[in-house]
């Protein structure tokens, strides 16, 4: 298999020397375009980075790519997220898609978290004010403590289910979540209660993203979703750009209809440093970075260089996004390796 560039750990690769049916190609981006799909078109694996804006458009894995490609059999994104790959592209293709969902929940939990309680104690805030020199009455700063809260989750996957976790073990709240593919029996195994989206706007002091972009998902936080979030609300994303209309957002703080949003990602990442949201006194901004922690990276690139092992010793990898692919992916190694995949018992 190969990658452009660089890996995000050396985990990967400290994980694949283990691995001795996997052999691992590094292609640099120092050469032609022409080039660089020549060497991953002699490999069968292709460890594609999960940011899009970090990925050169070329090799971003849609229909053009893959038809440059005909011997791939198999891509893995760095990360939980496939912004820049295609995944019915991919099953056209009768290439499977793999990600490395969990690997980072509990790095992004956390700054999830740490967002809203910078937010509610007006941390940015503060800060902002002494650095002007206007600090001098604590009281304009006055904050509210998140225990006891109601904090509404959109999705609750892996990064939901933790961040339900500590929302209600260490700070007692009600967590809500909005997540049409999972029944209330599950949501509520993962520690909240199943409501539908005006639900959730409505009753909740906090608003977390933790769902992947789609096309259900593009806009879906919009004017009217921010109109209808409580007075005072906060809302945070650590999930993906585009999912919330950054105008949208940006109107909502400025009337004061929210009182402050942390954002970990952008449109386009990183934002131009004159971008409206960051002028706000009452943003968090971060530059996509909830999963870049050594434990996480250490962790999502480990599960990828396992799921990388297993298509090479002919097994299927866990975390399939495209299972639909699975059988014309099974047929496709076979007539590479010569011999017919193990089937799970």
């Amino acid at each position: 298999m190969g990658y452009l560039s660089h890996v995000p750990h050396r985990s990967f690769l400290d994980t694949a020397a283990g691995l001795p049916a996997l052999e691992v190609v590094r292609i640099t981006l120092d050469q032609p375009e022409g080039a660089v799909v020549a060497a991953l078109a002699e490999c069968d694996g292709y460890y594609c980075m999960a940011s899009r804006d970090e990925l050169p458009k070329p090799f971003h894995v849609h229909a053009g790519l893959l038809s440059r490609l005909p011997g791939l059999l198999m891509v893995g994104s760095t990360g939980a997220g496939y912004d820049p790959m295609d995944p019915a592209a991919c099953t056209a293709a009768g290439v499977l898609l793999v990600n490395q969902a969990g690997g980072n929940a509990e790095g992004v939990a956390e700054h999830a978290v740490g967002m809203m309680l910078a937010l509610l104690k007006r941390m940015p805030e503060a800060h902002a004010a002494m650095r002007a020199g206007r600090a001098a009455d604590r009281n304009a700063l006055m904050g509210r403590e998140l225990r006891g809260r109601t904090v509404g989750l959109v999705g609750i996957g892996h990064v939901g289910t933790r961040t339900a976790e500590i929302l209600r073990l260490a700070f007692s709240c009600r967590v809500l979540a909005c997540d049409p593919y999972l029944d209330a029996a599950t949501v509520a195994a993962r520690g909240a209660e199943k409501v539908d989206m005006p639900t959730l706007l409505a009753e909740s002091d906090v608003v977390s993203l933790h769902l992947p972009l789609s096309p259900e998902s593009r806009g879906l936080m919009g004017a009217e979703a921010f109109a209808r979030m409580r007075q005072g609300a906060i809302f945070v994303t650590t999930a993906r750009g585009s999912i919330h209309d950054e105008a949208a957002l940006r109107a909502a703080l400025a009337s004061g209809h929210l009182a402050g949003a942390g954002l970990d990602v952008w449109e386009r990442e990183p934002p131009p440093a004159d971008h409206p949201l960051l002028a706000l006194p009452n943003v968090v901004a971060s530059q996509h970075t909830a999963g870049v922690t050594d434990e996480s990276r250490a962790n999502i690139t480990r599960i990828a260089a396992l799921a990388f092992g297993d298509a090479a010793e002919g097994r299927l990898p866990p975390r399939i996004i495209n299972p639909e692919a699975v059988p014309r992916f099974m047929a496709r190694w076979e007539a590479a390796f010569g011999r017919p995949m193990a089937v799970a018992s």
